[in-house]
């Protein structure tokens, strides 16, 4: 690895071993057919339905993606042998100025998806890619590279979103996403799929719009099926088609609020292993990942780091692999004896040095966690005529001690302008990070909790619930639970940061519009509301 890549993507030496593993492991279990490149079909429609997308970009390079299908939402319809593509970079949208070219090979074992690491690409450039199959010519992607290790860039500009139910809601807020000028990345932090299966009129406690294509999934082929049925909507093709995307997962691309080794619905360790196995594959699959990401199991290494130059190290985040099961059997309650656990982890040890590392040596002017669960306390209360405190345990706040860990840490190593990027919740927040909320001390960090593109259908402004959390959690500066994005531009001033929604998902067309706008100072840990 250059040093270029090895300032970019800080991946530990356990994981490149682990992606190298994982890559020796499928070669020798290849089956021989696979080995085997046949011409290419001709096809009957279009071998690109999926489209194209781009991730993890890097100074000099960045990874492009496909899949080839014929039947998307059955077999794939394609040939079980391994198909070459062709593909191709360009400066401009008609590849008349050519930057990189080249063939790559798509396999049956992979489900035909195809991933190229192009290298040889100029730093903070826009480039534009895609791929041709036979006559076949995919949609043509843009994405763009990162800046210099040491360039010291004007601005970054990216957006954060996830969890999309399918069922509950229409994905416009991807479209919107598509059209935002100039992103240098979105982050996924999350729920790109949902596991459930097929409702009929309601998905949940909300109105189906529309409907899952199986009963829940929990086979590979059902998981490949599933991300397909959300990747052939139009909207958030069309936002993977307009920028490069840092992906991560929550609990949904498994099953709900897993942990570790532990199932959310008391599946058995063994069971869920199998279950984690397909659903890993299945997510790698569909994503634009690296090769060191390939799954091993139902083990992945989806924690890393990106740096923006000198104006920022993004630290993307597995806040479900390593973590210990949720405490007091999960949900949202008292607090139990459990909580106190001074020995939990939401990270898991090696994750939580690598990421103490990281910042430790931060020289960035802003350190983003892009992660999936809300830090910042929130106690909710409302339980009993007492009005006692009452917290979620899927959150941090079932992990006191691993919060204050971090947060300590950040502090004692005066980590520069922490700022921690979140979803899960299906509503927006936005607050500050103290390392003991009980006693009065500075803050060390900003939260932005982005709200779901439209998981939980339309939803509201606010309500009793979310008024009394903001009653009860002075540090919390905001609350909205319409769905959207959050829209985040940083200078080596300031950062400011959108929380954008749309009025409704349950219908086509829906406007976007600001519900609110935060400025966060270089310095000093503290939301400034402008608008």
């Amino acid at each position: 690895m250059d040093s270029v890549a090895r300032h970019i993507l800080d991946l530990s030496r356990r994981g490149l071993l682990r992606g190298a593993t994982a890559m020796a492991a499928l070669a020798a279990t290849r089956p021989v057919f696979a080995q085997r490149v046949v011409p290419m079909p001709v096809f009957q429609s279009d071998p690109f339905p999926l489209g194209v997308a781009s991730g993890d970009p890097w100074p000099d390079g960045v990874v492009i993606w496909t899949q080839l299908s014929q039947d998307p939402l059955g077999d794939g319809g394609m040939p079980p042998a391994a198909l070459e593509l062709r593909w191709e970079v360009a400066e401009d949208e008609g590849f008349t100025r050519i930057a990189a070219r080249g063939a790559a090979l798509a396999k049956p074992e992979l489900n035909h998806s195809l991933r190229v690491e192009v290298t040889g690409l100029r730093p903070s450039a826009t480039y534009h890619y895609r791929f041709i199959a036979g006559g076949a010519a995919s949609p043509v992607g843009r994405t763009r590279t990162a800046p210099a290790p040491n360039a010291r860039p004007a601005r970054m500009r990216f957006v954060s979103a996830g969890c999309q139910h399918y069922e509950q809601g229409l994905f416009t807020a991807w479209r919107h996403v598509a059209g935002e000028p100039d992103l240098d990345f979105v982050f996924h932090y999350g729920d790109y799929i949902y596991e459930r299966g097929a409702s009929v009129g309601r998905s949940g406690n909300f109105p189906a719009i529309r409907s899952h294509n199986s009963p829940e999934v929990r086979t590979l082929e059902a998981y490949r099926r599933r991300y397909a049925l959300y990747q052939l909507d139009p909207d958030l093709r069309a936002a993977h088609h307009a920028h490069p995307f840092l992906m991560s997962f929550d609990d949904h691309e498994v099953e709900n609020n897993w942990a570790s080794v532990t199932s959310g619905r008391g599946t058995p360790p063994e069971q869920l292993a199998l279950r984690k196995a397909a659903a890993f594959q299945a997510w790698y699959e569909a994503m634009p990942l690296r090769p060191s990401q390939v799954p091993q199991g139902p083990d992945i290494l989806a924690h890393r780091g990106f740096q923006w130059g000198t104006l920022a190290s993004v630290s993307v985040l597995d806040t479900r692999s390593f973590r210990d099961d949720q405490p007091c059997g999960d949900g949202v309650k008292p607090a139990c004896d459990e909580v106190l656990n001074p020995a939990a982890h939401v990270l898991g040890p090696a994750q939580e040095a690598w990421l103490f590392g990281r910042l430790a040596q931060a020289e960035a002017v802003w350190s983003i966690l892009a992660q999936q669960v809300m830090m910042m306390r929130r106690d909710v209360g409302g339980a009993d005529a007492e009005d006692h405190p009452r917290y979620d345990m899927d959150k941090w706040d079932a992990y006191p001690a691993a919060r204050a860990r971090l947060l300590n840490h950040v502090r004692q190593a005066r980590v520069p302008n922490l700022t921690v990027l979140t979803g899960d919740i299906h509503t927006a927040w936005a607050g500050t990070l103290r390392p003991d909320y009980d006693r009065d001390g500075p803050a060390v960090g900003v939260e932005f909790v982005s709200t779901s593109m439209s998981s939980a259908g339309d939803g509201r402004e606010i309500w009793a619930g979310p008024q009394r959390a903001l009653d009860r959690n002075p540090h919390i500066a905001f609350f909205n639970g319409r769905r959207g994005y959050t829209l985040i531009e940083a200078d080596e001033r300031r950062m400011e940061t959108r929380f954008r929604a749309v009025p409704y998902v349950s219908r086509p067309g829906a406007p976007l519009e600001d519900r609110a706008r935060f400025m966060v100072e270089a310095g000093r840990a503290e939301l400034i509301r402008v608008g």
